[in-house]
């Protein structure tokens, strides 16, 4: 076993509830704290001196200075395996320029299929990495990674053998994401309806015999899948022995509902959610995923989390990182933002970028710091914890620890 510390503040978000709205009094915080670790798992929290005369004959890690400790975090809704950028997208539609236009001047999601297309596995692999350790010096652990761009079976096999790969040259833990129902490619001969029989019959029966991916997303809206149709094929993916989940209620409402209904996981965005679906959605086992970077990239309104949490919801905070809408990719940066607009409690945050975010993506041994939960934290060269946030992503993670070991 090894013994990590003495913290000035291990705030562990142990006890907190699962759904709705949090006081920042109910935050534990050990002072003077240590972590004792043992192989991967958290082993006891509690004072370091304590820990230390109660366990004879350990490891111990020293951490110098003044640091505060928090779980990992988890960003539970990613883009991060593409190729090219979008660049010219975002300076197009901040000077005034529609989605339809700037889809018609070859920008849009498409220019992402044809980029990804075009790019080799070896500059997939590459720039996945890369955008991986980013995460990882946020102090992000758990990774959820999405395919679709690439929207037919060779190229959204490619997608996720690369993600299957860069797995096996990461020590977070990725969870990989089959997104072919992104929209339906232009080079697709076929209605919206055949084109998802496609993906059930052509794609997905290869992604699980490959053990590529184990959950199935579709994205719900006038411009990609309209809701009845996107409902008949969820219901299709859990017979094949899926985890759903639903880009939901971003432009419109409506779809958030379907998700509710069809058991997905999380219903990921839910900018243009009404009341009556928030509501819906707080009665639910269906995480409400708030994606701040997606309204920053776009100059829409945030998620209405002030609202969902006040009505008992599961929120969750994930980053949206993709080439197109949200290209920012810095999690506590953008929770920190829409904590300012939805008056969100620091604890509220937290545990949105923790535990939340873990029971979205099914993983429910990790995001707080307790025993026999796996040992990812993030440290910070500070004194108090709050820090972290009212920087707004300024103050930057000193140590990231995977499985207990300092990365």
């Amino acid at each position: 076993m090894k013994l990590i510390g003495p913290f000035k503040q291990v705030v562990t978000l142990a006890n907190l509830p699962l759904r709705g709205k949090l006081s920042d009094e109910q935050i534990e915080i050990i002072v003077d704290g240590g972590i004792l670790v043992d192989e991967n798992k958290i082993h006891a929290i509690g004072n370091f001196d304590t820990l230390k005369s109660e366990n004879q004959n350990i490891e111990i890690e020293t951490i110098e200075g003044e640091q505060i400790v928090l779980p990992a975090f988890v960003d539970s809704h990613t883009h991060i395996c593409f190729g090219g950028n979008r660049a010219n997208d975002f300076a197009m539609r901040n000077a005034g320029k529609t989605y339809l236009e700037i889809a018609e001047s070859g920008g849009g999601i498409w220019s992402s299929v044809q980029h990804t297309r075009n790019a080799s596995e070896e500059e997939l692999l590459k720039t996945l990495l890369e955008r991986i350790e980013f995460l990882i010096s946020l102090g992000i652990t758990t990774i959820e990674v999405k395919s679709g761009y690439g929207l037919d079976v060779e190229n959204e096999l490619k997608m996720l053998r690369m993600i299957k790969k860069a797995q096996e040259k990461t020590q977070a833990t990725l969870v990989p994401t089959c997104l072919s129902a992104h929209l339906k490619p232009r080079d697709f001969e076929g209605s919206n309806e055949e084109y998802l029989q496609y993906i059930l019959n052509e794609i997905l029966p290869k992604v699980k015999e490959e053990n590529l991916a184990k959950r199935v997303d579709i994205f719900i809206e006038k411009s990609a899948f309209q809701p009845e149709e996107s409902k008949v094929f969820l219901l299709k993916t859990k017979e094949l022995g899926f985890e759903i989940t639903v880009h939901a209620d971003q432009f419109t409402a409506g779809s958030s509902r379907i998700a509710v209904e069809v058991g997905a996981k999380s219903a990921d965005h839910l900018e243009a959610t009404i009341d009556e679906d928030i509501e819906f959605l707080a009665q639910s086992e269906t995480v409400a995923t708030a994606l701040p970077g997606a309204s920053l990239g776009l100059g829409e309104k945030f998620t209405p989390a002030r609202k969902l949490l006040d009505a008992g919801a599961i929120v969750a905070i994930a980053s949206d990182w993709n080439p197109g809408s949200a290209p920012m990719g810095n999690l506590i940066t953008q929770a920190s933002i829409l904590a300012t607009f939805e008056k969100l409690t620091t604890a509220e945050v937290l545990a949105g970028m923790t535990f939340r975010s873990a029971f979205a993506l099914g993983l429910e041994d990790r995001g707080r710091l307790e025993p026999n939960f796996k040992a990812d934290f993030v440290t910070y060269k500070t004194n108090n914890f709050q820090n972290v946030l009212y920087n707004q992503g300024s103050l930057k993670a000193e140590n990231v620890y995977i499985n207990g070991v300092n990365i």
